[in-house]
């Protein structure tokens, strides 16, 4: 049987490559700016100023082409943000006030300026059904400041409860980055040895967790966070 394509799908099926490539692209647009953003959230925390400041000043730079390029022309994910616009100022009013607290040698004040920048463009994401691999980074780092805080001890019978339900979750979160690795893991060889740190010390919170051993858990607790950075500065 011949079957014959209508010009209506014929366009519609020219069109899809058109459309993913300026998905992509905005995409990756966006996680190089993005890395700068990292590089200064990381940087600061770590009290480095300098570095803060050029990591800062390059992500202000693309952030600031980001939306010209962007107000002009959203690419087709963005296309129907009525609050595209506004989330281009938050992101622009917050990086400028990192930028006075690190001039003027506030560096914790910066850093927690910028979390909200983090907040934003994981907002963007989420109203347009985006999903990359910084997202489930900053999933698994939501819930991992929950653990990091939570007196388990102090809680009683309950404690071990509320451990196990806090280190399946976190285990779980922690299989998503794993399971859809970062666009750079092919091509960077350090990739696949900080993501296998990282795997490990979930993994070694979960054992001992689901094992009841509550001394060991909070040992194993203690490593969460420095796996996490190291894979979050260059990946995350």
């Amino acid at each position: 049987m011949i079957r014959f394509v209508t010009p209506f799908a014929l366009s519609a099926l020219i069109a899809l490559p058109a459309f993913a490539g300026a998905y992509q692209d905005a995409e990756a647009q966006l996680r190089k700016a993005y890395g700068d953003y990292r590089a200064a959230l990381f940087l600061s925390n770590q009290g480095k100023q300098a570095e803060t400041k050029a990591a800062l000043d390059r992500f202000v730079g693309e952030w600031q082409t980001l939306s010209d390029e962007w107000t002009a022309s959203p690419p087709p994910q963005y296309a129907d943000d009525a609050v595209l616009g506004a989330t281009f100022d938050k992101v622009g009013e917050l990086a400028a006030k990192a930028k006075e607290e690190v001039a003027a040698g506030k560096l914790p004040e910066a850093h927690e300026t910028l979390e909200g920048v983090r907040e934003s463009i994981g907002d963007l994401h989420l109203r347009n059904g985006v999903v990359g691999f910084s997202d489930r980074m900053n999933a698994y780092h939501a819930e991992m400041e929950k653990v990091l805080a939570r007196d388990y001890v102090g809680m009683g019978g309950e404690g071990a409860r509320q451990l196990i339900a806090d280190a399946s979750l976190l285990s779980y979160l922690a299989a998503q980055v794993v399971k859809h690795p970062a666009p750079e893991a092919d091509a960077d060889m350090s990739y696949q040895k900080l993501v296998d740190g990282f795997a490990v010390s979930v993994a070694f919170f979960y054992d001992a967790a689901m094992a009841g051993d509550m001394e060991r858990a909070m040992e194993m607790r203690n490593a969460l966070k420095a796996s996490y950075a190291q894979l979050f500065a260059k990946f995350g």
